[in-house]
């Protein structure tokens, strides 16, 4: 996510209405398929040798969608997010999820964050882990350690080995990205930091230098994957929706790091990041635009709203109405590429005025909670499960 609470420069209680005695998680026989709680215990299974596991996670049948969420933490780092709050969030929508998703920050821990990613599959979902090779939650305009030449010339071979060979020794299926929203100008990994549209100073004189910096690095780090045997990833490439700053080298294209490295491909489409914001995106109009480019580029590639939401109190664009159109674009079985969203069920603080304060958060708006419930919790085409 590109946000104001550190998350990049560019656009960005409790409500129960109901206790669900039974979390469903939406079990539909295929048809064709063309703050508190602490984290679960998990006890580690001998490794020493582990068992080759497949990466690919069954898509769901045809004509229905995966069901994701951020959950939301209590620091905005993005990492710190707890079994209460997913439980949370599933209690008040009315369905549980398939994967669960969260940032692995390298200014704090290069590791692989096994702790985070066990609870998570204790809990039934899948872990969908952004590797945020960063040096700190805010993105200034240059990154001093992670960048994307640094990894191109092996700086983290090692950390990245050890990482992947946790990874492969957890043994169950993973989603893993690296380069979240890389056409946007909010991370370290972002073209504009690395080289943006100069054409001589690496590599091919016919390509931008930042996007095929880019291009390298993710496949020197899916590279490494693959040699420690991580075949349980699936692999996601993670483009935003309209892309900043809006110039020709800057296109999503261009980053598009082949169809062997990739597995899935997700966008990211926000409406506005505060209340005060004065900018807003209309979903509809994001995704209509979006995805026909989506599938030009790699017709075969499963698509996924990895990220979608909007703050709440914004005079522009009313929250609830905004995810109701969304949730209906998203369910309307007229795009055959897309599998599957996630919400980004966030609350943030933006300066000293709590009125400022940002929420995403379904708990924090009935009228919203009840916008999930319809087009989600009850929806028999969204599922909370991956399909075995």
């Amino acid at each position: 996510m590109a946000a104001e609470n550190g998350r990049g420069s560019h656009c960005m209680k409790l409500f129960s209405p109901v206790l669900f005695l039974l979390l469903v998680a939406c079990s539909v026989p295929p048809i064709e398929n063309t703050q508190t709680s602490e984290p679960t215990e998990f006890i580690p299974i001998n490794t020493a040798t582990p068992a080759a596991v497949l990466a690919t996670i069954a898509l769901p049948p045809k004509n229905h969608l995966y069901h994701g969420v951020y959950p939301g933490g209590k620091t905005g780092d993005e990492d710190d997010l707890t079994l209460e709050d997913l439980t949370s969030y599933e209690m008040t929508v009315g369905k549980s999820v398939a994967w669960v998703y969260f940032s692995n920050n390298w200014y704090r821990s290069r590791d692989f964050p096994t702790e985070t990613a066990a609870w998570i599959r204790e809990s039934g979902s899948i872990p969908y882990i952004r590797l945020m090779l960063r040096s700190s939650l805010k993105h200034e305009e240059n990154e001093p350690v992670f960048t994307l030449q640094n990894i191109i010339d092996r700086q983290f071979d090692n950390d990245l080995h050890a990482w992947c060979a946790r990874a492969r020794d957890f043994r169950t299926q993973l989603l893993v990205e690296y380069g979240t929203e890389v056409n946007s100008d909010s991370f370290a990994w972002s073209g504009i930091s690395n080289g943006g549209g100069i054409t001589d100073g690496y590599g091919d004189p016919t390509q931008p230098d930042g996007p095929e910096r880019f291009k390298d690095a993710y496949r020197h780090i899916i590279q490494i994957c693959r040699d420690e045997g991580a075949g349980n990833i699936t692999w996601v490439f993670h483009i935003d929706g309209e892309g900043h700053p809006e110039e020709e080298w800057n296109k999503m294209e261009n980053y598009y790091p082949g169809h062997d490295w990739v597995d899935w491909i997700g966008v990211s489409i926000y409406g506005t990041y505060s209340p005060q914001y004065a900018y807003f995106s209309v979903f509809p109009l994001v995704l209509d635009a979006i995805y026909p480019r989506i599938v030009t580029l790699a017709a075969q590639k499963p698509i996924i709203i990895a990220e979608f939401g909007t703050a709440k109190n914004n005079p522009l664009a009313d929250q609830t109405q905004w995810a109701r159109d969304a949730l209906t674009q998203i369910t309307s079985q007229r795009f055959p590429n897309l599998i599957g969203f996630s919400w980004w069920n966030e609350w943030w603080q933006n300066d000293d005025d709590p009125a400022h304060d940002t929420t995403m958060r379904v708990q924090d708006n009935p009228d919203l909670a009840a916008v999930f419930q319809e087009l989600v919790g009850t929806n028999p085409i969204v599922l909370g499960q991956a399909m075995p």
